[in-house]
């Protein structure tokens, strides 16, 4: 594969990453990946696989991958993929980039309470910036499975009309939206409301009591991204309430399966101390309650989740949670 044939590249090994340049090669296509694992780099080129993070796909052999940050950065489009809490140090060691960067990432900065946008803003200021969003599992997305998407344009329908030809396939389907903030925040949110929805499961409260936080949950997502600009229709499509569906609701997700190791009785801090993978939930639900705090708005799952990591009993905060006052339900303005 020549650099020169190489329009479009992906920023993290990860198995979100991975499956994103099996999709973006699926059409014989050749696509950049970079790792920051040696390890992976080697795989990928040599076997095709990734055995670290995705070991289900075959890969295409149009995928190259790297670990040099000055290749990916002659690609005329990068979708970064690099855990939330590791994407600013990354682009900042990106040369200077003018490029489409799509942020793929789902979370809040911890240290900044940034969202991915503002830390891109900040790295890249010349890049013209759009998210990708979405109800995906990475091993489907891989393996070639129907999926819909949210392609948020900062650029508005002429960034959308030169992105939406790189990124489209048969079977990965982008819907264009505006709202760059409404796109992110549905999928930063959304990770700390699946690992409420593990805890349910855990607890084998049923159905019913899961469904019922993922209504509840919408709403405190609905309230957050209304008070930051976000359109309730953005919440409500693919990246918002779809995405929540999906995460809550199977032990694919990891924050999912997080939260339904706590539910069992297993310790939060031996949970995150012995991962392999990033659940973004448990990073963003500090910072998700400090921001919501100081705005006055209120998201008592959110609370609870950040509890739990804290350390408290799952009964105990589930019961909190059924002991609050009876009120009424209401659309955020």
């Amino acid at each position: 594969m020549s650099d020169t044939d190489t329009q479009v590249a992906v920023l993290g090994g990860g198995a979100w990453g991975t499956a994103l340049a099996q999709m973006l090669a699926s059409d014989g296509r050749n696509v950049l990946l970079w790792a920051l694992e040696p390890e992976v780099v080697a795989d990928i080129n040599q076997h095709h696989r990734n055995e670290s993070f995705l070991p289900s796909a075959q890969l295409s052999p149009g995928i190259r991958a790297t670990g040099d940050l000055a290749e990916v950065a002659d690609c005329g489009t990068i979708l970064a993929v690099v855990p939330a809490q590791h994407l600013g140090k990354v682009l900042a060691r990106l040369p200077d980039f003018a490029g489409d960067l799509v942020i793929c990432a789902k979370g809040i900065e911890q240290a900044s309470g940034d969202l991915m946008s503002d830390v891109a803003h900040k790295t890249c200021p010349n890049a013209a910036l759009a998210a990708l969003s979405g109800p995906t599992f990475a091993h489907e997305v891989a393996a070639g499975l129907p999926a819909a998407v949210t392609l948020a344009c900062e650029g508005g329908q002429e960034q959308w009309e030169r992105l939406s030809p790189v990124i489209a396939r048969p079977t990965f389907r982008p819907y264009y939206s505006d709202d760059l903030i409404g796109a992110e925040i549905g999928g930063a949110v959304k990770n700390v409301l699946a690992i409420a929805c593990g805890v349910v499961d855990g607890l084998a409260l049923g159905q019913n009591a899961r469904n019922a936080l993922i209504t509840r949950g919408f709403a405190e997502m609905a309230r957050f991204g209304a008070l930051r600009g976000a359109s309730f229709d953005t919440m409500a499509g693919l990246c918002g309430l779809g995405d929540l569906v999906l995460t809550c609701s199977s032990t694919s997700s990891r924050n999912f399966s997080l939260g339904k190791a706590i539910g069992e009785g297993q310790s939060a801090a031996d949970l995150m101390a012995n991962r392999h993978t990033v659940a973004e939930g448990a990073h963003t639900a500090p910072v998700l309650q400090r921001l919501a705090r100081a705005e006055g708005i209120d998201m008592p799952i959110v609370d609870a989740v950040v509890a739990l990591l804290d350390g408290a009993r799952a009964a105990d905060i589930a019961e909190g949670l059924l002991s609050r006052p009876l009120t009424t339900e209401s659309r955020p303005a």
